[in-house]
């Protein structure tokens, strides 16, 4: 990828450096558990199931950032969805040239979001860590499997605070609905009629306004089971056979009890 290109990214998934920004967002309970360990030096990573909102949690904490004063220009984003082959250095150095900036010398926040799709990102992290560690805030975010290798956590220990971002509690769910449930003897038997819904839904926030039932299974087969299946795994592990791997699932899912 030439310089050109990440420059025409950055400025693509960055819209705050150039237009006012604007995030919906509804609270999430482990949001308060993160915010003692941003004014620490050490990474942060979120890690978790597609589509749980992780993405969300990142540009929430951006949001956050710029409104208590910190410059739009030194938040910087990029996610590697389709970009694995390049390099967590080449787009350092390549806003560093277009935007005169230095991080080195002022305070910045850098949000990678899916890093697993990078190679070798452990090592390359670890680089930026300890370059740039001293004024530079890193937050990434990766698959339920980020750290399941043991070099992985080797070589960034002391370095990083893991983060398992869950689908929706029911709390949580409710919340997003804009529904009061308290006292919940008033409330008990709507209560039990919502919860069966957000058994239906599994959590994912992406599902709480969604009520048909086929849509809802659709989008848990084909954005999470088959996106982890022929994607996260895969990669993870480098399995040739992996039509046999969905056979299995098949099965598992058909006769749980079994």
């Amino acid at each position: 990828m030439n310089m050109t290109q990440i420059t025409d990214i950055l400025q693509l998934r960055n819209t705050w450096w150039s237009e006012l920004y604007k995030l919906e967002f509804k609270e999430r309970e482990i949001y308060g558990k993160i915010q003692k360990y941003l004014p620490l030096p050490q990474i942060i990573a979120f890690t978790g199931l597609r589509r749980v909102g992780k993405t969300k949690l990142l540009l929430k904490i951006a949001d956050d950032f710029m409104k208590k004063g910190f410059p739009a220009l030194n938040v910087i984003y990029f996610s590697f969805d389709e970009y694995k082959k390049i390099k967590l250095l080449q787009i350092i150095l390549e806003y560093q040239e277009v935007y005169k900036k230095d991080l080195r010398k002022e305070n910045f926040l850098l949000l990678f979001d899916e890093i697993q799709k990078l190679d070798d990102w452990q090592e390359q992290l670890k680089t930026v860590y300890d370059i740039y560690g001293k004024t530079v805030k890193i937050i990434i975010t990766g698959s339920e499997s980020l750290f399941i290798k043991k070099r992985i956590k080797e070589t960034l220990a002391g370095r990083i605070f893991e983060f398992k971002i869950e689908q929706l509690t029911f709390a949580e769910f409710l919340a997003f609905k804009n529904i009061e449930y308290e006292p919940i003897s008033l409330y008990g038997s709507k209560l039990q009629l919502l919860f069966n819904e957000y058994i239906l839904t599994m959590g994912f926030p992406e599902l709480v306004s969604i009520d048909d039932k086929e849509i809802i299974r659709k989008y848990i087969s084909e954005t999470v089971v088959e996106k982890v299946i022929y994607n996260d795994l895969q990669q993870l592990f480098n399995i040739k056979e992996i039509d046999s791997l969905k056979s299995l699932l098949n099965i598992f899912m058909n006769n749980p009890g079994e």
